[in-house]
């Protein structure tokens, strides 16, 4: 269901960066993004381990094939198909949590020196969400970053910490050798063969059970091991992300059915 990390200079969902400042952008305003297609039809979403507690609840967290697998929600399982958001990449319930990568575009901070580790707050101007507009919360006032501006700041600075504790955990699990290939079958009512999903990894609960009992014990200390039982606990979302799209129209697809990942 998801075949690699990205690998596109620019991250998921960003057409190009700009860096927010009062020079140029003390008259502008951000408002709520009214229509976002490319978020609307998009099946998987990088995440973080802050949110797997509240992200297990609603999607399957799988992790990306390659060298340097991330963690992704799957809000769908075939490219191109979003059974939580809709053409517009609006929740289709608002009660659905809505990982933070989507929440936080168009902003992030990124280096814009690469001999820099200086981080700068940049955003999408093809969002449709920053300009001089008659509505919506002003950036600045005079040359200070305005209230609304300061929260973003802080929203993408907790992203950033929490992304590197992604990091770190996920190089505990490479160091573990606990990733495996996953594989779901899935056979609704009536269908001569089941629906058959690969291209993503999961941790592999044989391995799992397999471990030392220092091993698990320090796992268990670290929270590492609350983290494994998240993921593991998601996956039975795979069968409700599948029966939305059969009530949606949007599936099944014939198996056996590789899910290329766009995140």
């Amino acid at each position: 269901m998801a075949t690699a990390a990205p690998t596109q200079e620019l991250p998921l969902f960003y057409n190009a960066l700009e860096p927010l400042n009062s020079g140029q952008h003390a008259s502008m305003k951000i408002r709520r993004i009214e229509k976002a297609p490319t978020i609307g039809a998009t099946h998987a979403v990088p995440v973080t381990v802050d949110e797997f507690a509240l992200l297990q609840r609603h999607y399957p967290i799988v992790f990306s094939v390659g060298p340097e697998p991330v963690p992704l929600a799957l809000m769908g399982l075939s490219e191109g198909t979003n059974v939580f958001l809709d053409e517009n990449g609006i929740p289709k319930d608002p009660a659905t949590y809505i990982p933070a990568y989507m929440r936080r575009y168009p902003f992030l901070l990124a280096r814009l020196r690469p001999d820099s580790d200086e981080l700068s707050l940049c955003f999408d101007p093809t969002s449709g969400a920053v300009g001089d507009f008659e509505d919506g919360e002003p950036l600045f006032n005079g040359t200070e970053p305005s209230d609304a501006t300061k929260a973003i700041l802080q929203f993408c600075e907790q992203f950033e910490t929490a992304g590197q504790r992604t990091a770190a955990f996920l190089q505990e699990l490479k160091k573990s050798d606990l990733l495996m290939d996953g594989e779901v079958a899935i056979q609704p009512e009536g269908s001569d063969q089941p629906f058959v999903y690969r291209g993503f990894r999961m941790v592999d609960e044989e391995k799992l059970r397999e471990l030392r009992g220092d091993e698990l014990r320090k796992m268990n200390q670290s929270g590492l091991l609350a983290l494994i039982y998240a993921h593991l606990f998601s996956l039975s979302q795979i069968r409700e992300v599948f029966s939305r799209q059969v009530q949606q129209g949007k599936g099944p697809i014939p198996a056996p059915q590789r899910v290329p990942a766009e995140a």
